[in-house]
């Protein structure tokens, strides 16, 4: 197990969409310690595989004490939405309100194979589906209204940490809605 460095904001993986897993072995298995091990140590309550710089559909989570992962997720949204503020790694000491469905059922799989079925609400529903968006290459201000993203792009030309390329992020929660993914 290993802590990765955290790809932040600009970083081209970022903005790929990842491929499916194929094979579930070892190396699978070691890509999810490593996520994990890198989640914790951040801290965060998402991570998926771009964000460590591997393109492949992965992510783990840690939410209200359910620390799990998913491989190849597919998701069904609830037509009820919910507003809250929103952090994410790659975009270290920034938090915006957005707009996600409140509930999501998401299938895929474990690092072993297995199928897995994740049912959740509120914060896990959000954390769901702004991992989910990190495999398909769409970061969380991509959903934002026109003038929130504004502000987004402003605060992220003026962050400290723009232009980087892939350092080792270590950052506090800043969402008061749940933390950072």
């Amino acid at each position: 197990m290993t802590i990765q460095p955290i790809r932040i904001f600009g970083d081209p993986v970022l903005r790929m969409k990842a491929q499916p897993v194929t094979t579930f072995d070892k190396e699978l298995r070691g890509l999810v310690r490593d996520l994990t091990e890198t989640m914790k140590d951040a801290p965060g309550s998402g991570l998926a595989a771009p964000q460590i710089g591997v393109s492949l559909r992965v992510f783990t989570y840690h939410v209200d004490g359910e620390l799990g992962h998913l491989v190849n997720p597919t998701l069904d949204l609830t037509d009820e939405q919910q507003d809250g503020e929103e952090g994410c790694l790659s975009l270290p000491g920034l938090a915006f309100d957005t707009r996600r469905a409140f509930g999501v059922v998401a299938k895929g799989f474990n690092m072993h194979g297995d199928p897995v079925t994740i049912e959740g609400t509120q914060l896990l529903a959000r954390c769901i589906q702004h991992e989910t968006d990190h495999l398909d290459g769409i970061i969380f201000i991509d959903r934002l209204d026109r003038e929130t993203r504004k502000a987004a792009m402003k605060a992220i030309r003026e962050a400290e940490w723009a232009g980087e390329q892939a350092p080792q992020v270590r950052v506090s929660p800043h969402s008061t809605f749940g933390g950072a993914f």
